[in-house]
């Protein structure tokens, strides 16, 4: 390999219809890989945030550590989470008052995801003039944007509604999304797993591409096959750590693609039962398509800034697969019913479980001297504590990964009850070198995470 050769950041692997990004790779570092070996340097890790929400609160007694500091034992809903305690920081008192009343009655749900990422109150209607306020992955997204591909990705498991009444008088704009463009522009979550990765893959050479795709699924070819000409070309040019790095990238790709093609097959296409197609039927493999989705769009630095949305605040989704076939909504009013809570740890532990796929998927992408999760925040939470009270303070947060070294994990904090979460936010933004006066309700800098 020419020692003085470098290859661009953003260099993609192009075939016809497609473009497929590169993860960070050992020429990418200025002056060749190889000289900048011999000088120690690393390629410097771009710092990623995601957002993921899960529905209707949690057991908190199931949920919350007892012990503060770094010496603290994982409750029952945490124990998934146990190979990764180093990871994460379990975060409490963190609050959303712009998630409560306030004077507009009912309708705790759709504000819980409409005040999640944005620290604002929800206008209370179901019409069109719906507004709230822009939230902090959209203002991560703006100063980001032509750094990356895509400003941001929006990804969640439930196919929404944008209008309609959902919650109380509360448009269903509100329910159903958290990623807010402008005050009254919500992003919707994109949930099928076959159209984010064409989306990842895309040239977005409009109806080229849009063929190139029916000629791949028609032949039942892989986005692989379309880019192989170019990817040996590159292939000859880099070191044998790059090979070897490229080469693992290109096998996730196809095995997350053939992951994707079977769950298709699978759908049950009996018109009483039928989910929309692309849309697995399994909910765990739903999930896990999604997070292996946005930890690809990561890895390859295609976007910086990522949303999931779970399942949306107030779903009423059974949970059979794991002996808890009541509705979860219906459940979160448990009215101190010792049955009823236990089902909801049960569901809550699941998401958890799914959480910790994720970041043992994170953790194991090598980027520089660490991993791909240490370059990101990822908040995990809801909008709401304990369903049954509607309750907005004290919420069940969790922050993953060490944000580029920023951030202390490992540990449990608590913080002053009504602490505003939108403070958390403003920490990460400002640590992501796009800070912000301030979103929301936000009062300042959150300290202690460092």
């Amino acid at each position: 390999m020419n020692k003085s050769w470098q290859l661009p950041r953003r260099t993609f692997l192009r075939g016809l219809g497609t473009m497929m990004a590169l993860p960070v790779l050992e020429a990418m570092v200025p002056g060749g890989s190889m000289i900048a070996r011999a000088a120690g340097a690393a390629p410097a890790a771009p710092k990623r945030m995601a957002f993921i929400y899960t529905p209707n609160g949690a057991n908190m007694p199931d949920w919350t550590p007892k012990e503060v500091g770094t010496s603290f034992q994982l409750p029952a809903t945490l124990q998934p989470l146990e190979e990764h305690r180093k990871e994460f920081t379990v975060i409490s008192g963190l609050a959303h008052d712009k998630a409560r009343a306030n004077g507009d009655g009912g309708g705790d749900h759709a504000r819980a995801s409409a005040t999640f990422l944005t620290g604002c109150q929800a206008r209370k209607t179901d019409g069109s003039d719906i507004r709230v306020g822009v939230s902090v992955d959209q203002l991560a997204a703006r100063k980001l944007a032509g750094q990356t591909r895509f400003g941001s990705i929006e990804l969640g498991c439930d196919k929404g509604q944008q209008t309609g009444n959902c919650d109380s008088g509360y448009s269903c704009a509100y329910s159903y999304n958290i990623a807010w463009r402008s005050e009254s522009s919500p992003l919707p979550p994109e949930v099928n797993p076959r159209l984010v990765f064409d989306r990842l893959f895309s040239s977005d050479l409009g109806l080229e591409g849009t063929e190139s795709k029916a000629d791949r699924q028609r032949y039942q070819k892989s986005v692989l096959d379309f880019v192989l000409e170019d990817a040996k070309k590159l292939q000859s040019k880099l070191g044998t750590t790059d090979r070897r790095k490229l080469d693992e990238y290109l096998t996730a790709v196809r095995e997350l693609e053939q992951r994707i093609e079977r769950s298709q097959k699978n759908v049950d296409l009996d018109p009483a039962v039928a989910r929309p197609d692309g849309i697995p039927q399994d909910y765990a493999q739903h999930i896990r398509l999604m997070y292996d989705l946005m930890a690809l769009s990561f890895q390859t630095d295609t976007t910086r800034v990522a949303t999931f949305v779970a399942a949306h605040d107030g779903s009423n989704r059974p949970y059979p697969f794991i002996g808890v076939p009541d509705g979860h909504h219906d459940l979160s009013h448990h009215g101190g019913n010792v049955e009823k809570r236990s089902k909801i740890a049960k569901i809550n532990k699941f998401h958890i479980e799914q959480f910790a796929y994720f970041l043992n998927k994170m953790k194991s992408i090598k980027e520089g001297e660490g991993s791909l999760l240490d370059n990101c925040g990822i908040v995990y939470g809801s909008g709401i504590a304990d369903g049954n009270e509607h309750a907005h303070h004290d919420l069940p947060v969790i922050l993953a990964g060490k944000g580029g070294g920023a951030f202390a994990t490992g540990r449990h904090v608590r913080y002053a009850k009504d602490t505003p979460m939108t403070n958390l936010f403003l920490t990460m933004l400002d640590n992501a070198g796009v800070p912000a006066e301030r979103l929301g309700d936000s009062t300042g800098l959150l300290k202690g995470l460092s």
